[in-house]
Protein backbone atom coordinates (compact mmCIF):
# COMPACT_ATOMS: atom_id res chain seq x y z
CA UNK A 1 0.00 0.00 0.00
CA UNK A 2 1.38 3.23 -0.39
CA UNK A 3 1.86 5.52 2.32
CA UNK A 4 -0.87 8.35 3.27
CA UNK A 5 0.17 11.98 2.32
CA UNK A 6 -0.91 15.22 4.18
CA UNK A 7 -2.29 18.14 2.30
CA UNK A 8 -3.61 21.26 3.03
CA UNK A 9 -6.50 22.27 1.53
CA UNK A 10 -8.94 25.75 1.85
CA UNK A 11 -12.84 24.77 1.73
CA UNK A 12 -15.07 28.37 2.10
CA UNK A 13 -11.87 29.81 3.51
CA UNK A 14 -10.87 27.33 6.06
CA UNK A 15 -7.87 25.62 6.04
CA UNK A 16 -8.12 21.42 6.23
CA UNK A 17 -5.50 18.88 6.65
CA UNK A 18 -6.23 15.74 4.43
CA UNK A 19 -4.61 12.45 5.01
CA UNK A 20 -5.24 10.44 1.78
CA UNK A 21 -2.47 8.35 -0.09
CA UNK A 22 -3.66 10.03 -3.44
CA UNK A 23 -1.51 12.64 -4.56
CA UNK A 24 -1.19 15.92 -2.98
CA UNK A 25 -2.34 17.57 -6.19
CA UNK A 26 -5.25 15.17 -6.50
CA UNK A 27 -6.33 16.29 -3.37
CA UNK A 28 -5.84 19.61 -3.95
CA UNK A 29 -7.89 19.16 -7.19
CA UNK A 30 -10.93 16.91 -5.60
CA UNK A 31 -10.83 19.93 -2.63
CA UNK A 32 -11.10 22.74 -5.34
CA UNK A 33 -13.97 20.88 -6.67
CA UNK A 34 -15.72 20.94 -3.42
CA UNK A 35 -15.14 24.36 -3.09
CA UNK A 36 -16.14 25.53 -6.36
CA UNK A 37 -19.73 23.63 -6.20
CA UNK A 38 -20.35 25.16 -2.34
CA UNK A 39 -19.14 28.21 -3.75
CA UNK A 40 -22.20 28.19 -6.77
CA UNK A 41 -24.58 26.86 -4.13
CA UNK A 42 -24.27 29.57 -2.07
CA UNK A 43 -24.63 31.95 -4.69
CA UNK A 44 -27.90 30.48 -5.75
CA UNK A 45 -29.12 29.91 -1.90
CA UNK A 46 -28.25 32.66 -0.43
CA UNK A 47 -27.63 32.60 3.14
CA UNK A 48 -27.56 29.05 4.11
CA UNK A 49 -26.05 27.01 7.04
CA UNK A 50 -22.74 26.17 5.95
CA UNK A 51 -23.50 22.08 6.71
CA UNK A 52 -26.55 21.76 4.64
CA UNK A 53 -24.28 23.62 1.61
CA UNK A 54 -21.82 20.71 2.25
CA UNK A 55 -25.03 17.86 2.08
CA UNK A 56 -26.44 20.09 -1.05
CA UNK A 57 -22.89 20.11 -2.69
CA UNK A 58 -22.11 16.16 -1.89
CA UNK A 59 -25.73 15.66 -3.27
CA UNK A 60 -24.63 17.39 -6.34
CA UNK A 61 -21.48 16.19 -7.32
CA UNK A 62 -23.12 12.60 -6.34
CA UNK A 63 -25.81 13.32 -9.20
CA UNK A 64 -23.31 14.25 -11.82
CA UNK A 65 -20.99 11.03 -10.67
CA UNK A 66 -23.99 8.58 -11.26
CA UNK A 67 -25.04 10.66 -14.58
CA UNK A 68 -21.71 10.10 -15.70
CA UNK A 69 -21.45 6.58 -14.89
CA UNK A 70 -24.80 5.71 -16.69
CA UNK A 71 -23.66 7.20 -19.73
CA UNK A 72 -20.55 5.71 -19.84
CA UNK A 73 -22.40 2.05 -19.19
CA UNK A 74 -24.96 3.01 -21.94
CA UNK A 75 -21.38 3.81 -24.48
CA UNK A 76 -19.92 1.01 -23.43
CA UNK A 77 -22.67 -1.07 -24.05
CA UNK A 78 -22.51 0.37 -27.70
CA UNK A 79 -18.61 0.16 -28.08
CA UNK A 80 -19.73 -3.66 -27.30
CA UNK A 81 -22.47 -4.11 -29.73
CA UNK A 82 -20.54 -2.40 -32.30
CA UNK A 83 -17.69 -4.32 -31.73
CA UNK A 84 -19.43 -7.66 -31.90
CA UNK A 85 -21.07 -6.48 -35.34
CA UNK A 86 -17.57 -5.80 -36.82
CA UNK A 87 -16.93 -9.28 -35.24
CA UNK A 88 -19.44 -10.68 -36.93
CA UNK A 89 -18.76 -8.82 -40.42
CA UNK A 90 -15.36 -10.02 -40.20
CA UNK A 91 -16.01 -13.79 -39.69
CA UNK A 92 -18.66 -13.56 -42.54
CA UNK A 93 -16.66 -12.43 -44.74
CA UNK A 94 -13.85 -14.86 -44.04
CA UNK A 95 -15.95 -17.80 -44.21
Amino acid sequence: MSEMKSVTVRILGEEHTIRARAEPSWTRRCAKLVDERIQELRSRAGRIETHRLAILAALSITDELLQTRDSLAELEGDVASRAEDILARIEAATD
